[in-house]
């Protein structure tokens, strides 16, 4: 298409930022019959992109951002794919300077929740909407059906929802998109997302070490395992993708994949965010937490050399295991049983965050579109909207009928696997963490009593009672007397 005339303002949406999912975004959506104005930094990926699949929808390419904010029609809908951070106030600040009261403005990329809010309020002196809009499913996702968490206001979801839900994936007949909350919960959800998404891998990275390390199984043999847990009641995306993953064999030496690949394992930052918001919020999120722990630990490879060098391990090599099919089955069941505490604590974060920031979101409608396009998509979705709908103000999916079932019928092997761990010597962080979280919340006292006297000899921090109301002190460097305090 020739640029030497200033295309006419007729584009439904626009697209800047052409890198993978940018690219793949705007195919998605010229293939559901939309007019994609496209920008790039650079015009050469412009230029590839139309030529590369200019057949699957009506493109229109530009050089410029004045360019290609006057191809769009009003109200302008502009959607920004660049990398979070400066790159994103950067692209915003130029985009926006061209926008009307009414455009809408959407944020893709993996966003710092705060950051959008600061955004949102920035551009809403201008009349300008901006979405911070959550997608998830990578780059196929992106091209066939992403999972997409908008935020933003009840106004701008009017102008740009019915685009965003017709480019989602569907599972039974619903898009896997809706209107998150005001401001920043889309972009707080997506992070939550990925958060229990660090902690699912790290739970199937235990359970594959344990099934080689104490049943001698090869990746393969481990791949063929997973593949049939994936058929029953664990059935979901990640666990369907470690099998193809663990079946994998190196073409240039012969080994299994997983083997010639180096055991670090990166991350973009979103797993954290989730971690420092959790803490914020005062939300143990233990599991996701061991996550990124577990990631920050594969990275510290001098620490880990120096460490195998004089570092003992058990006092005797564990014997071998007696029932192979009963310690498959009872890593099954500690998989399980982890997943379910994952997402219990995720779920649980988003309602703080929720509270915190006066977002009305709905964790059912969550569930519902999580069930296709994202990475963390599993059967058991369905039945985490099932719980919120059967009990609306549910305080933790643990309590509900079918999870407390489910987590019961696993507790011998959960238990089994933890101690086996422990005694090989195999680190199972999240496997134990989410154990340990299962039993402080079903405890009938929690030693925190111990730490609170503590607090309140070294540091007069107060405690309160059992047996009356009030806030207590106990002189301690007297004669010991108790005084009520404040």
């Amino acid at each position: 298409m020739s640029t030497a005339t200033a295309p006419a303002p007729d584009g439904d949406i626009g697209v800047t930022g052409l890198a993978t999912m940018g690219a793949n975004l705007a195919r998605n959506l010229a293939r559901h019959g939309c007019r994609v104005v496209v920008h790039n930094r650079t015009r050469a990926r412009t230029d590839a992109l139309v030529a590369a699949h200019g057949d699957e929808g009506a493109f229109v390419p530009t050089s410029s951002v004045a360019e290609f904010v006057a191809a769009l029609s009003r109200p302008r809908k502009v959607v920004v794919m660049v990398q979070a951070g400066a790159s994103t106030d950067a692209v915003v600040e130029e985009v926006a300077a061209l926008l009307e009261a009414g455009d809408v403005l959407v944020d893709g990329g993996n966003a710092r929740y705060t950051d959008t809010i600061r955004r949102t309020q920035a551009l809403a002196g201008r009349g300008v909407h901006f979405v911070g809009c959550g997608i998830s499913g990578g780059e196929e996702g992106a091209l066939l059906g992403p999972s997409i968490m908008p935020g933003g206001s009840a106004e701008a979801y009017e102008i740009v929802g019915p685009l965003l839900e017709s480019i989602a994936a569907v599972v039974d007949g619903t898009p896997c998109c809706t209107h998150v909350g005001t401001d920043g919960a889309g972009h707080f959800v997506k992070m939550v997302h990925n958060g229990i998404e660090y902690a699912d891998m790290q739970l199937i990275a235990e359970a594959y070490d344990l099934l080689r390390a104490r049943l001698g199984l090869s990746p393969a043999g481990i791949g063929e395992v997973f593949a049939g847990w994936n058929a029953g009641d664990l059935e979901s995306y990640l666990v369907e993708i470690t099998a193809q993953v663990l079946r994998h064999v190196d073409a240039a030496t012969g080994q299994p994949f997983v083997d010639v690949v180096l055991d670090e394992a990166e991350q973009k930052g979103t797993g954290r965010w989730t971690v420092q918001s959790a803490l914020d919020l005062g939300v143990p999120v233990s599991g996701i937490a061991e996550a990124v722990f577990a990631r920050g630990l594969s990275g510290h490879t001098a620490q880990r050399e120096a460490a195998r060098a004089v570092l003992p391990g058990p006092a005797a090599d564990p014997a071998p295991v007696e029932d192979r099919d009963a310690f498959v089955e009872a890593v099954r069941q500690a998989l399980y049983a982890s997943k379910v505490v994952a997402y219990a604590q995720g779920f649980d974060q988003i309602a703080a965050g929720a509270r915190e920031h006066g977002w009305e979101i709905d964790p059912g409608a969550l569930a519902t579109i999580w069930r296709g396009g994202c990475i963390i998509r599993a059967r058991f979705l369905d039945r985490i909207r099932q719980a919120y709908a059967d009990e609306p103000d549910l305080t933790t999916l643990l309590t509900h009928g079918y999870f407390r079932d489910a987590v019961a019928d696993c507790l011998e092997g959960w238990r089994t696997v933890v101690v086996e761990a422990a005694r090989a010597g195999i680190p199972a962080p999240g496997f134990a963490t989410a154990l340990a979280y299962y039993d402080g919340l079903r405890a009938e006292r929690l030693p925190a009593a111990l730490v609170q006297g503590l607090r309140d000899l070294f540091g007069a921090h107060t405690y309160r009672r059992v047996d009356r109301e009030g806030v207590f002190h106990t002189v301690w460097s007297e004669d010991r007397r108790e005084v009520q305090a404040g």
